[in-house]
């Protein structure tokens, strides 16, 4: 049964690796028209050799320069746009909030929401024209608890679910869904890198920060990219298409942050 994406025309920011290229894949499988973008050349090279049927651009979603030469290159590669998919982010400085420098906290800002806004405002015009589409904004489950020594992380992701409901109400006139998709603990690179982070500013062993992750889901588990993936894909489908304006969980339900 067809889920009405084929020919679609599909822009993953952050699409080279982990959640990003996961969604690009599965886009693709769907008979989606793909284009990413990533700021990691190799990584782009990578999945291009995997995933031939897409293109892509080197861009960094928190240069508003880049991003409008970005949307400039989607429109001459896919001739418009159906989907964006507000994957691109870091995860900032792992520290309490009196031991973060300013500019750690502003690039934080400037990627995780500034990207998504910068991205969203090229994006929606060309949505418009296709008379409909949908928006992913990636948040967290950072974006629905507190996160002792992630403030920045948190806030963005919080600010993430606020931006999606307002996107939901101004657009939802022109047949233009929005929503957002929390994840969990991912499996993966990233999760380690963020490990290593916990573990050098509070001295925790990392199979100790590892567990208090995966205990704190009641599936007691990493969720993976693949997962995520599938929540985006269904809610661009057929099947999604009066789902607007939501925050949903992918996590195997979280407790607590860690």
């Amino acid at each position: 049964m067809s889920n009405g994406l084929e020919n679609k025309r599909v822009l993953v920011t952050a699409g080279a690796s982990g959640i990003g290229a996961a969604a690009a894949a599965q886009f693709l499988a769907s008979g989606s028209r793909v284009h990413i973008c990533d700021v990691n050349e190799a990584a782009i090279d990578s999945f291009l050799k995997t995933n031939p049927g897409a293109t892509a651009s080197i861009a960094d979603v928190s240069d508003e320069s880049a991003v409008a030469s970005l949307f400039d290159t989607v429109k001459q590669e896919l001739g418009g746009l159906d989907i964006l998919i507000n994957n691109a982010g870091i995860a900032g400085p792992t520290a309490f909030t009196e031991d973060i420098d300013y500019a750690d906290w502003q690039k934080c800002m400037d990627v995780n929401l500034g990207g998504a806004f910068l991205c969203a405002r090229q994006a929606i015009p060309m949505l418009k024209e296709s008379k409909g589409g949908s928006i992913i904004n990636l948040s967290s489950t950072a974006g629905l608890f507190g996160f002792p020594g992630r403030a920045p992380y948190a806030c963005a992701k919080w600010a993430i679910i606020g931006f999606t409901k307002t996107l939901a109400m101004e657009l939802g006139g022109d047949g233009i869904r929005c929503n957002a998709i929390c994840p969990g603990s991912v499996e993966g690179d990233r999760m380690d890198r963020v490990i290593a982070a916990e573990h050098k500013n509070t001295g925790m062993s990392e199979a100790d920060i590892r567990t208090a992750y995966t205990s704190s889901s009641s599936m007691k588990t990493f969720v993976s990219a693949g997962d995520i993936a599938s929540a985006m894909i269904f809610l661009c489908s057929d099947a999604g298409s009066k789902v607007s304006g939501q925050a949903l969980p992918v996590d195997g339900h979280s407790e607590s942050i860690s």
